[in-house]
């Protein structure tokens, strides 16, 4: 068998460890006599595969109890509406902070429900920074003030939370989600897909203040009301039960594998060390986003030259590194390095780019 290292931004790669329990466990879980893709979601084993997902994720993100943790299908993209349709109950007004293109859409559903603001974009840079914020510009009764707090487009990730007041920070951390510690309790509202750093595609987990739960506007559809979530743990519906067993996995690997997200992310600052360390130094390569702004779980970067960027990621495809193009918005190459890439995965690309521009370089 032959692993090539999967440098997607997602669906991205998983834990080797994930992925030979899951094997393992195929046939049957446990003495259940069946896969976990076969089970009822309401039989007591699959009841414990949920609860114990909850749980590990209350644990390993240190949830305050007065959140909910809630398994979603959907997307991120449905949050897109979702939380206004929960949120913009009160002033009818949300500030919004344009740093890419999941936050210009974030932007654009909510503006169909209420009077959203955008108080600062880094558009005039092609997203390649984040853009300082003027608390003064902020709306103060504002129901809830919106960011994307890592990039996977454009590479970049906040390096300071802004100060929201009274009013509920919501942040999209489909990207970087287990790959740092965060102050939840600095939230009203995280939202993240599963597809990058928590399991495969088809999982949307929602971190919500539970004062933020039971206020939909009342054309609300069920399925989009966080309240019909909470109420029945996550299984108003059949939820993707896979995604959540595997998810589930993730945590595990985390908690007894790794050590914990301070461990995650030392490891995951070692990581982009590398790949960043030899672009700063490199004459025909340069990273696209510099200083405090660079993501750690996404770095873009470029050689200048079309032709060049067309013939490394051929190259480095054929050399077992896939998935290295980049957006087609932005063109280049992007290395999405997220938990589960080994560290020799990112040594190896090291070399690699360093014998292609000795190879281009002449």
């Amino acid at each position: 068998m032959s692993r090539v290292y999967n440098f997607s931004a997602g669906p991205s790669m998983l834990p080797e460890w994930v992925l030979r329990t899951a094997a393992s466990e195929m046939l049957e879980y446990g003495t259940s006599g069946q896969s976990v893709m076969e089970m009822s979601h309401r039989s007591k084993e699959y009841e414990a595969i949920i609860n114990g997902c909850e749980e590990l994720m209350r644990k390993v993100l240190s949830i305050p109890d007065n959140y909910k943790v809630l398994f979603l299908q959907g997307g991120a993209s449905s949050q897109f509406a979702m939380i206004p349709l929960n949120l913009l109950n009160k002033s009818g007004k949300a500030d919004f902070v344009i740093t890419g293109q999941w936050a210009k859409k974030a932007y654009a559903e909510a503006s169909r429900y209420g009077e959203c603001k955008a108080v600062a974009s880094s558009a005039d840079k092609t997203f390649s920074y984040i853009p300082q914020l003027d608390p003064a510009t902020f709306t103060p009764d504002a129901d809830y003030f919106h960011i994307c707090l890592n990039n996977t487009i454009y590479g970049t990730h906040f390096d300071t939370l802004p100060d929201t007041g009274n009013v509920p920070l919501v942040a999209d951390m489909s990207s970087c989600i287990l790959s740092e510690k965060i102050d939840v309790s600095k939230f009203g509202l995280i939202y993240a897909g599963a597809q990058k750093n928590m399991g495969p595609a088809g999982l949307t987990v929602v971190i919500v203040r539970e004062d933020l739960v039971g206020n939909a506007k009342d054309f609300t559809p069920t399925m989009f009301n966080y309240q019909t979530h909470a109420d029945n743990g996550s299984m108003f519906n059949t939820p993707p039960t896979y995604s959540i067993y595997i998810c589930k996995l993730v945590l595990e690997w985390i908690e007894k594998e790794i050590g914990g997200l301070e461990n995650m992310n030392a490891i995951n600052k070692e990581k982009a060390a590398l790949v960043y360390n030899f672009l700063d130094e490199s004459k025909l390569f340069k990273a696209t986003v510099s200083g405090k702004d660079r993501s750690l779980m996404n770095i873009p970067f470029i050689t200048g030259n079309e032709d060049l960027d067309k013939a490394f990621v051929a190259e480095s495809k054929a050399a077992g590194f896939v998935n290295l193009k980049g957006h087609r918005s932005v063109g280049g190459m992007r290395a999405s390095i997220y938990n589960a890439m080994p560290k020799e995965g990112v040594e190896k690309l090291v070399a690699f780019m360093k014998d292609f521009e000795t190879k281009y370089s002449k």
